[in-house]
């Protein structure tokens, strides 16, 4: 099948489009955008900036990709977003191109679902899986891992992390790293457990998961914070095999804001 271009879009010179794609009535598409196959855009939709996008994206109704980032210092640098594939962007959520600050360039990831009125700032890298549920703002430089999920209307702090399966309950205002697995909520936001669920959907075994929930049990009751804790050979002697909390303890390591406290009933 060909591209389907309704007449009245508006489709710069340069602009290029695989094998079936869709551009709906009234959007407008840039001339430094790459459109993978597949894609559907529907109407009322701004592309523009240099934007790659992969294959079998839909973009609803008032979708705006690509736009120039909210900060002050940007001056029409060349820098990119870059959209991986099988995403779902529903109506009036927004993209911007990063700054010069960090690699030039704003990525998001493969399997997404992105709801309305959702917004993903300039510079941050989206993992594949994730859901972002309505009204969810991702400020500049934000990093969520894989199949990280974000309730409506929560709030995520420039330069915060968000490891691979962290789950946060909606309207939380996030502004320190969440490590991989966990669950937060709150503002300001506070862990609260582990990803029990989300551990089993990515196949780890019953052992690895109940390890995990007694090694993050013992760090919240130690009198330790949670880098003195992971760096005490006698807390951790029991955990160290287990890959899962290896890899809490690695984003514990490279926090530069620090994590969320924990949470205090």
């Amino acid at each position: 099948m060909s591209v389907k271009i309704h007449p009245t879009a508006i489709i710069s010179d340069g602009a290029t489009f695989d094998e079936n794609v869709s551009v709906g009535p009234y959007s407008i598409i840039g001339p430094n955008v790459k459109i993978g196959s597949g894609t559907i855009v529907k109407s009322h939709v701004v592309i523009e900036g240099d934007v790659e996008i992969g294959k079998n994206n839909t973009f609803f109704q008032f979708c705006s990709i690509g736009a120039p980032p909210q900060d002050t210092s940007y001056k029409n640098e060349p820098t990119k977003v870059k959209i991986g594939d099988n995403n779902t962007f529903r109506e009036s959520c927004t993209v911007h191109r990063a700054t010069t600050k960090e690699n030039m360039m704003t990525i998001v990831g493969s399997g997404g679902l992105f709801m309305a009125y959702s917004h993903i700032a300039h510079d941050c890298v989206v993992g594949d899986g994730c859901i972002v549920v309505n009204s969810v703002n991702l400020a500049g430089h934000v990093k969520l891992g894989n199949r990280v999920i974000l309730g409506g209307g929560t709030n995520v702090s420039q330069f915060v992390t968000i490891g691979t399966a962290g789950y946060l309950g909606g309207a939380s205002a996030v502004d320190r790293d969440i490590p991989p697995y966990c669950t937060a909520i709150g503002n300001r936001v506070r862990l609260k457990g582990i990803n029990i669920i989300g551990l089993r959907r990515m196949g780890h075994d019953r052992q690895v998961i109940s390890e995990v929930v007694e090694f993050y049990r013992s760090m919240e009751s130690s009198a330790f914070s949670p880098k003195s804790f992971i760096d005490n050979d006698k807390c951790m002697k029991d955990y160290k095999k287990n890959p899962v909390v290896m890899e809490i303890v690695e984003s514990i390591n490279v926090s530069k804001v620090g994590i969320a406290p924990f949470f205090m009933s």
